[in-house]
């Protein structure tokens, strides 16, 4: 089961936001997913009980991220999406630890880059893959990145913190479709909507890759037993 855990110490910063399109992304492309809803606030509930089909199907994290995976796996989904709340660190470190990949939403801002630290020190201690999505961006100009963007990978470089080749952008698009219990896959052929399906592509090849490495380990091992 492919496990995608948006985590980030900064309240803001897009995690539910980027949930929600992924996780109906990844429903609209044919694959069994459930997103877990583990911030007391609700965001993703609230737009779920909008959604006309009631899919994808959504779970509450409020008894425990263990307990939700536990019965996501007897019910055979093959992907899970958890949202998870900067106010509450401790079931969002629970999430990180059950994650396959960890995404770290960040506004190009001062105060949002340097509270992605926290995140990345918890992924890290715990072996877990992870990326920061550079997201509400200032849109490009043409195919050129913006300053306050280019800053912004510049300063995870540093740091050695891998980041999305690509960005999403601040636009309307993104807020409107989630009011109305839609995404933005289901409003094709829109530039918010291209921005989305890419990062969809890129968490769809990372899994790939991850899974790949833990089979040739799983292999390997075998082999020196």
């Amino acid at each position: 089961m492919n496990v995608i855990t948006m985590a980030s110490r900064k309240g803001g910063a897009g995690k539910s936001t980027l949930t929600a399109h992924l996780a109906a992304f990844c429903h609209d492309a044919g694959k069994r997913c459930l997103v877990i809803d583990a911030d007391p606030q609700g965001s993703l509930t609230l737009w779920h009980s909008l959604r006309a089909d009631g899919q994808p199907p959504l779970k509450s994290g409020a008894r425990g991220i263990d307990r939700a995976l536990a019965m996501a796996t007897v019910e055979g989904y093959e992907w899970v999406f958890i949202d998870t709340a900067a106010s509450m660190w401790v079931v969002a470190q629970e999430a990180i630890r059950a994650a396959t990949l960890v995404l770290i939403p960040a506004r190009p801002g001062f105060f949002d880059l340097d509270a992605v630290r926290a995140t990345v020190d918890v992924a890290r201690e715990r072996n877990k893959p992870y990326a920061v999505v550079l997201n509400a961006a200032p849109p490009k100009r043409g195919d050129k990145e913006t300053s306050a963007v280019a800053q912004s990978r510049a300063y995870f470089e540093r740091l050695d913190i891998p980041v999305w080749a690509g960005q999403i952008s601040q636009r309307s698009g993104y807020v409107l479709t989630l009011a109305a219990g839609e995404s933005v896959c289901e409003a094709p052929d829109t530039v918010a909507s291209t921005e989305m399906s890419r990062l969809w592509s890129a968490v769809e090849r990372s899994i790939a890759a991850i899974n790949e490495a833990h089979a040739a380990a799983a292999a390997a091992q075998g082999e020196a037993a």
